[in-house]
């Protein structure tokens, strides 16, 4: 594959294939690498697992490096100095990567790339602890869905900075502010109004409101939407979209309309 891609480019080169254990990384400009997450039993998700493993890693990230890595690796596995990259893909988050101290410029990041494009949020972006933005308000008029990228970035809060909001509950990824905005970094939907939380009661709301086909988000409770859509058992005309979350620890139940 690195001969296909360097014929493919037009560019010069030389490929090797060894143990990339017994290689020693101090002749070269920059290393990267991507280990083996995998093993004839399936996935690998201790990372000392990893093939090569993770005390390797962390020799490769002391030099001029970057390593590719599962993108749920643990905040607290990430060495000092290091910065650590989410990517997501059209709203999935596909990989993350560490960059070494020479290479990094900030700590955390998340890379979006979409239909328009690619965009990047830092923890520069993020407020500063007790500002605005790390509030738990009132739900507004906009309710706001972070990128898979942004949340395992830790940067949820740079989203709220971003579109002059605050948090519906401090350990729940979801956004609020009065104001519509149009960002790659979040889903945006325009909140309708608060229906009944309880399935009996949502279950009268909704077919009150004739409502027959529903997407159903959800994050923070208890709740298999596949399951709670039968039990509903709507058949009304209108299509609609609830999200049910919590809102300052209670369980809360949204009619939006996705923009």
């Amino acid at each position: 594959m690195a001969r296909a891609n360097l014929d493919a480019l037009g560019l010069p080169g030389a490929v090797q294939t060894g143990d990339a254990t017994a290689l020693d990384p101090r002749g070269f400009d920059a290393a990267f690498a991507d280990p083996a997450r995998r093993s004839g039993r399936g996935r690998v998700f201790d990372v000392d697992g990893w093939t090569p493993p993770w005390p390797w890693v962390l020799d490769l990230l002391a030099r001029r490096a970057l390593v590719k890595v599962a993108p749920g690796i643990d905040h607290d596995l990430v060495p000092p100095g290091v910065e650590a990259e989410w990517v997501s893909d059209g709203g999935e988050v596909k990989e993350a990567v560490l960059w070494s101290p020479d290479l990094s410029t900030t700590d955390r990041r998340a890379t979006v790339i979409g239909a328009t494009g690619l965009a990047t949020l830092t923890d520069e972006d993020s407020p500063a602890a007790g500002e605005d933005a790390t509030h738990v308000r009132d739900v507004g008029a906009y309710l706001y869905e972070p990128d898979g990228a942004v949340i395992r970035a830790g940067l949820v809060t740079a989203v709220a900075a971003g579109v002059g909001g605050g948090l519906v509950d401090e350990h729940i990824a979801y956004v609020t502010s009065d104001e519509s905005f149009r960002t790659p970094f979040a889903r945006g939907y325009r909140v309708l109004e608060e229906l009944p939380y309880r399935e009996r009661q949502l279950r009268a709301a909704l077919h009150e409101r004739g409502v027959g086909r529903l997407t159903i988000k959800k994050r923070g409770v208890q709740v298999v939407p596949e399951e709670l859509r039968k039990r509903l058992a709507l058949s009304g005309e209108r299509e609609a979209t609830i999200v049910l979350t919590r809102v300052a620890g209670r369980g809360t139940a949204l009619l939006v309309d996705p923009f």
